[in-house]
């Protein structure tokens, strides 16, 4: 029987640092801002649609709890997630950003009721390099060293996100592109070189199964926001 994973201070570490985002949302708010828009991003209209995709970015983003059991590599993600933050931080203060987010939004249905506790639960600054597309694409690069095949799905499960955040109008087109970037220095940084063939097969086997069990994390918050959803009666609070 394995022995369960030990909270380590790296582990500490990242969590303190994820709530100085908003911190960080304030101080840029009062500065010069830029909008780093493309042409894409006028031919992506917004769509409340992906409003339910964008949310799945907790899920996909939490998969290495899920899949991840050698202490190494364990070690080696959360350090790669703590420098993300840290560069994107980083970012944030030299080149600060607002949001896309358009002024009129869908009047009616869970979608769009989704999207607009979405807008009223996080702010439109730091933007570049997008977080979110940050740490679901860093999520799919450790399952990648465990399993070929959860890699590819979770892969595939972050570039949806990444499409979500800009249906949404939560992000730009080159957010979700220099999120992408941050993620893959961190897999080339920290993961990479990690020896595939250290994880036991009996772990690898069992990834498919516990990675499932990260979707239905997931599965369980939208079948909550749709109980909020009816018995709110469609209010944001």
């Amino acid at each position: 029987m394995s022995r369960p994973q030990r909270v380590t201070f790296p582990m500490v570490v990242l969590a303190a640092i994820i709530p100085f985002y908003l911190y960080l949302g304030s101080v840029v708010s009062h500065r010069e801002l830029n909008t780093p828009e493309v042409e894409l991003d006028r031919l992506m209209a917004l769509d409340a649609a992906w409003s339910v995709v964008y949310l799945s970015l907790f899920g996909a983003a939490i998969l290495p709890v899920f899949v991840l059991h050698q202490q190494e590599l364990i070690r080696r993600t959360v350090f790669a997630f703590i420098t993300a933050w840290l560069v994107a931080f980083a970012l944030f203060l030299a080149y600060p950003t607002v949001g896309p987010r358009v002024g009129t939004l869908p009047e009616a249905g869970f979608n769009a009721w989704v999207l607009k506790e979405i807008y009223a639960s996080d702010h439109r600054y730091n933007c570049f390099p997008s977080l979110h597309v940050a740490q679901c694409f860093l999520a799919a690069f450790a399952a990648w060293c465990v399993h070929r095949g959860v890699g590819a799905a979770a892969f595939l499960w972050a570039f949806l996100v990444g499409l979500s955040t800009v249906y949404t109008k939560q992000h730009y087109v080159l957010d979700v592109a220099g999120g992408f970037v941050l993620a893959a220095v961190g897999y080339v940084v920290f993961l990479r070189p990690y020896p595939r063939e250290a994880i036991p097969e009996n772990e690898r086997l069992l990834a498919p199964l516990l990675a499932v069990c990260a979707s239905a994390v997931y599965g369980l918050i939208v079948l909550a926001l749709w109980g909020a959803y009816f018995i709110g009666g469609g209010k944001v609070y």
